[in-house]
């Protein structure tokens, strides 16, 4: 289906999916200037599998501003470093989350196995953040709580709930299945965005989805219905309508041109700054 238009039944459907586009070792599914649009505040999404040979800067220092970026491993780890003094390895199981803000850097390159799955998602800002200072979190496996098969990596679901306070409303969880296991996702009240993505395995949502898939759903708070067709991982996301306008910039997604042009004034100033320090080329 190529509609992103809202179905009025009882059975949540799907209404779009994307296989994205493919860049070495990275797999855009989502971006701010095509489903972003529709799927607000959810206005990115990658996957990675590093698998193979692969430059070791894969993941050197970039930009961004107005935005939050969440970055989930899902098997190996990645060493880390962001302007707000953060520097370490983000472990299988472990979760990034950087208020970008008003401006901020981060980066980072393979860990010690060689090979790094998982799924950056990027999530636009309210007016209240978007120019505020940067935050960088970063939670090892052992702080994610989990409720059943899911680990709550945003906000919360069943009795479990993520640390990491979001600035409007919105659920994000990483859910394993074994083949043949069942599991149904009810959104939190008001949140009627939803979409998801196969990272390993194959499942039905009632649609067959595998590997590499992002599925968008109907606008609703209708319960989504999975069935893993073999052993599954997947993501899951669905949050309140971001009701702003996304104003676009490089690595910078805004609601308004002055905040853009305020925000990316000052990712150029750190960076100026970083160069003087020899921190970037």
């Amino acid at each position: 289906m190529s509609t992103l238009e809202n179905v009025s039944t009882s059975v949540r459907s799907v209404v779009h999916r994307t296989e994205g586009h493919r860049h070495g070792p990275v797999t855009r599914l989502m971006s701010p200037s095509d489903l972003g649009q529709h799927l607000r505040p959810f206005v990115f999404l990658d996957y990675f599998d590093t698998q193979g040979p692969v430059k070791s800067d894969s993941f050197n220092m970039h930009p961004h501003s107005g935005i939050a970026t969440i970055t989930w491993i899902q098997e190996g780890s990645v060493n880390y470093v962001d302007t707000s003094g953060e520097i370490g390895v983000l472990p299988q199981g472990g979760m990034e989350w950087m208020q970008a803000g008003g401006g901020a850097w981060h980066g980072g390159n393979i860990g010690e196995t060689g090979r790094v799955r998982g799924f950056q998602l990027w999530v636009a800002l309210p007016p209240d953040h978007e120019l505020a200072e940067a935050e960088s979190i970063y939670l090892p496996p052992d702080a994610i709580d989990h409720h059943g098969p899911a680990a709550v990596l945003l906000g919360h679901y069943g009795t479990a709930s993520s640390p990491i306070r979001t600035p409007s409303p919105m659920t994000y969880l990483a859910v394993t299945l074994n083949a043949g296991e069942r599991w149904q996702f009810q959104p939190p009240e008001g949140q009627t965005v939803a979409w998801a993505a196969v990272g390993k395995g194959r499942l039905s949502a009632p649609e067959s989805l595998h590997a590499g898939v992002l599925a968008v759903f109907d606008e609703s708070t209708n319960a989504i219905h999975f069935h893993a067709e073999v052993d599954t991982e997947f993501v899951v996301g669905s949050a309140v309508k971001h009701p702003h306008d996304l104003v676009l910039g490089y690595y910078s997604v805004h609601t308004s041109a002055e905040a853009l042009r305020e925000g990316e004034g000052r990712i150029q100033r750190i960076g100026r700054h970083l160069r003087e320090v020899g921190r970037l080329p």
